[in-house]
């Protein structure tokens, strides 16, 4: 089965730069990434900061000078999975996920993201793992739904 290594153009929707916004402690985030950046601080002040970046980029960015949380290395995936099984309760992101069928899912990049994704042909590719995780989360949901 033919793999999807790019989360841009038509696969888009599975990058976490995709808008959607979040609901957070009283605050909106514009898209996944903002959302995640501003969870590795307590700092109340610098998750807004982060929630206004005018791009997913700039939170990013903004996410790698915050002093992290000290369980930060600790539940890191298990905040980026909670994250990816809200943005995905969305019946149609749910649905264009599930389109993806059984294809493997690998967030292919030329960043250096190797923990994330997978650069150069190497890579933990925990994105992906996350993702192929949630789609199969869903998979089971929707057959236990009627309709």
């Amino acid at each position: 089965m033919e793999p999807i290594i790019s989360f841009r153009g038509e696969h888009f929707f599975l990058s976490n730069f995709y808008p959607f916004p979040f609901a957070w402690d009283g605050v909106t985030y514009p898209t996944l990434e903002h959302i995640y950046q501003a969870g590795k601080t307590a700092d109340r002040s610098l998750r807004l900061a982060i929630s206004l970046a005018g791009t997913p980029g700039q939170a990013k960015r903004l996410g790698r000078g915050v002093t992290l949380r000290p369980d930060w290395d600790r539940i890191k995936l298990a905040v980026m999975h909670e994250l990816l099984l809200l943005k995905f309760s969305d019946p149609t992101l749910r649905n264009l996920l599930l389109d993806t069928g059984d294809r493997p899912l690998i967030e292919g990049n030329n960043r250096g993201d190797k923990f994330w994704g997978v650069c150069d042909g190497i890579g933990l590719n925990w994105l992906g793992t996350l993702l192929m995780l949630v789609r199969s989360q869903a998979n089971v949901k929707s057959v236990k739904e009627p309709g």
